[in-house]
């Protein structure tokens, strides 16, 4: 008998940029975008995960933002709550010289399904 894979789970990576990114002296980001750009590449990486998209809205937004709305966010399919945690602990071990990336950025995952409509309801929609 063979097992049915689990449905991934659908996970919004809700990312916000920390109030020291915009203290560091200006022109001395880039090691700090370098270590994002790597942090990215490394979730994308981990078993199982499939990047659907991403988003930055950083010419509407300016400065910190410490909740919604985020600065950025990747959304993802991802198989089960372990991997999304250790996405998000990709914050605390990506370095950015003497510190680590949650220095500068902070993450917030929001774990769902995709949104489809139940098969109780398919014959539904039209009545």
């Amino acid at each position: 008998m063979s097992e049915t894979p689990a449905t991934p789970l659908r996970v919004l990576f809700c990312i916000g940029i920390n109030q020291n990114f915009f203290d560091l002296p200006t022109g001395q980001g880039g090691a700090v975008w370098e270590a994002f750009t790597g942090m990215m590449t490394a979730l994308g990486e981990l078993p199982g995960v499939t990047v659907i998209g991403d988003m930055d809205d950083d010419q509407h937004m300016v400065g910190p933002s410490a909740s919604w709305p985020w600065t950025s966010y990747i959304l993802a399919d991802v198989p089960d709550q372990q991997t999304v945690a250790a996405a998000c602990n990709l914050f605390r071990t990506t370095r950015v010289g003497e510190h680590s990336l949650w220095r500068y950025a902070q993450v917030e995952a929001r774990i769902g399904r995709p949104l489809t409509t139940p098969a109780s309801m398919a014959g539904e929609a039209g009545q």
